[in-house]
């Protein structure tokens, strides 16, 4: 599916682990932006309509020799260029001038003096409280760049006018640098005169646009559809350019919540209006998931089937109805950057159904409107699309569900047992008030047996952990310190209401270190 036709700031992700923070600072001043791999050809950069270009941190040195290989034509787009961190480095590295490594390695908060008027810093104070993290810096400067900004020791901010590139030695991203969003919108709208018009209504447009002309005036399509916020806004988009021409397809694979299968249709048919094909196919998956304890296997497992199933029903309803072409996923930003190393030299992370468990030949071609999108972003445009607010604030479930929150092998008493946890920590975190206000909250089942005390009697049985998280876009994530009364209900109604669970523990890793989901 073709981008939208808007104007964007194209982020080259060289490493850094800020760097979807970048993306995010610049989409809150109502500016598309978009992160592609610092190995992205110049057609698929230009492909974006880039008003200006951001080159990000990373963790390399210009000169090892597993640098991320960059097309230095990058430089030569006539575009506006900011570098960042190791993108100053690169800017300088490739332009003639030289990199050394630091005589003092800066990391963490540091004081930077703007020595020399600069449109990048107009605004702000002269002396800025900035975050560092280098270890190489840059020791001469390319022909055509000053000096406009320095720290106590090092190179601190660079500028060529004339060429219109400018980089910094600390990162404006995070919030630990004061005045670093000025900074970003000084670049955005000062130097590329990029305009705020990347609001909700106007992505719906392009998007609604856009799929209408992939998919033809005769095409038709299924959708992958779980109830959740991603896929019941891909399916609401995509509804309103095709209308009856999208078939929404509901798959019990075995692992919902409790009670789901039956929720979740009644949802998508009398609030949101979709044309819904419920198939169940437990005894499928769990067939297929029987004796697989490795988690990466699971979601492999889970993603496979979900495709033949699909395909499955892309052939029932094209012998009723026509040709089926088209498959839609509500893929989003942090499932393709987790699953898939394309945001230069990151690492994967793991799979997602939807991404890193598709088999390599698959029949149906994807439209996947909200890959570039953040989880609030993608509420933000389910609201302008008037979709209930009670599907909109439904906290976020894996693709896989309970398959990789079950540790070890998936099984019907396993599942079972899961199903009756998670179902009394979703009810007392609604009693409690406190549903909307966190990001995540759900049980998961240990492979852990241990003794307890039941009645005067010994029992041998599952330890079930409670996670709960606070999350702005499933990048990071921090635990939430749950009201003591809320954990100890929750912990009383699972051992004494579910035979098969005996304790009950609290899980407090953020991400990082941690993910959200236990795999």
């Amino acid at each position: 599916m073709d981008h939208p036709a808007l104007q964007s700031i194209v982020v080259l992700d060289f490493g850094s682990q800020y760097t979807q923070l970048i993306a995010r600072r610049i989409r809150e001043q109502n500016v598309f932006s978009v992160v592609l791999p610092c190995t992205a050809s110049l057609t698929e950069i230009q492909g974006y309509n880039p008003a200006g270009l951001i080159l990000s941190g990373g963790p390399c040195s210009v000169y090892d020799a597993d640098a991320p290989p960059t097309d230095p034509q990058i430089l030569s787009l006539g575009l506006p260029v900011l570098g960042i961190c190791y993108g100053l480095q690169f800017m300088t590295h490739t332009l003639g001038g030289t990199v050394r490594a630091a005589s003092k390695r800066e990391y963490g908060h540091a004081e930077v003096s703007v020595i020399e008027p600069s449109v990048l810093f107009e605004g702000m104070p002269r002396s800025l409280s900035v975050w560092m993290s280098h270890g190489d810096e840059a020791e001469v400067l390319p022909e055509g760049f000053r000096l406009i900004a320095k720290s106590p020791s090092a190179v601190a901010g660079i500028e060529n006018a004339s060429k219109r590139m400018w980089a910094v030695q600390f990162h404006p991203e995070v919030h630990h640098t004061r005045f670093g969003t000025d900074l970003l919108k000084n670049f955005v709208f000062r130097i590329c005169q990029a305009q705020p018009n990347w609001t909700p209504q106007r992505f719906i447009d392009a998007t609604v646009a856009s799929v209408r002309q992939t998919v033809g005036e005769h095409g038709r399509a299924i959708c992958a559809i779980s109830g959740g916020v991603d896929s019941s806004v891909a399916a609401t988009l995509v509804a309103r350019a095709i209308g009856d021409r999208l078939t929404c397809v509901f798959v019990n694979n075995g692992v919902l919540r409790k009670n789901e299968y039956e929720k979740v249709q009644e949802n998508l048919r009398n609030k949101l209006h979709l044309n819904v094909d419920a198939v169940d196919a437990t005894d499928r998956f769990l067939s297929k998931l029987a004796g697989v304890t490795e988690p990466e296997r699971k979601r492999k497992i889970i993603g496979n089937e979900f495709i033949e199933v699909f395909d499955a029903e892309a052939r029932r309803v094209e012998r009723q109805s026509g040709a089926v072409d088209w498959l839609v996923q509500g893929t989003l930003y942090p499932d393709v950057i987790e699953s898939v190393s394309v945001r230069g030299p990151s690492q994967t992370i793991k799979s997602h159904h939807n991404v890193g468990g598709l088999p390599d030949k698959m029949k149906l071609k994807l439209i996947e409107p909200l890959k570039d999108l953040f989880k609030d972003e993608v509420r933000r445009i389910g609201r302008d699309l008037a979709m209930p607010d009670e599907m909109l604030q439904r906290q976020p479930f894996p693709g896989p569900g309970l398959a990789v929150r079950i540790l070890g092998e998936v099984t019907p008493e396993r599942i079972r047992l899961l199903q009756d946890a998670d179902d009394i920590v979703v009810a007392e975190i609604k009693r409690a008030g406190l549903y909307n206000e966190i990001w995540q909250s759900f049980a998961v089942l240990l492979p852990v047996m241990s003794v307890g005390v039941m009645g005067d009697q010994r029992t041998y049985a599952y330890t079930c952990a409670i996670r709960a998280v606070n999350s702005e876009d499933g990048m990071t994530a921090d635990w939430v310190p749950l009201p003591y009364e809320v954990l100890k209900t929750i912990s009383s109604r699972i051992v004494n209401e579910i035979k098969g669970i005996n304790r009950v523990v609290y899980d407090i890793t953020s991400k990082p270190p941690g993910t959200i989901e236990w795999e």
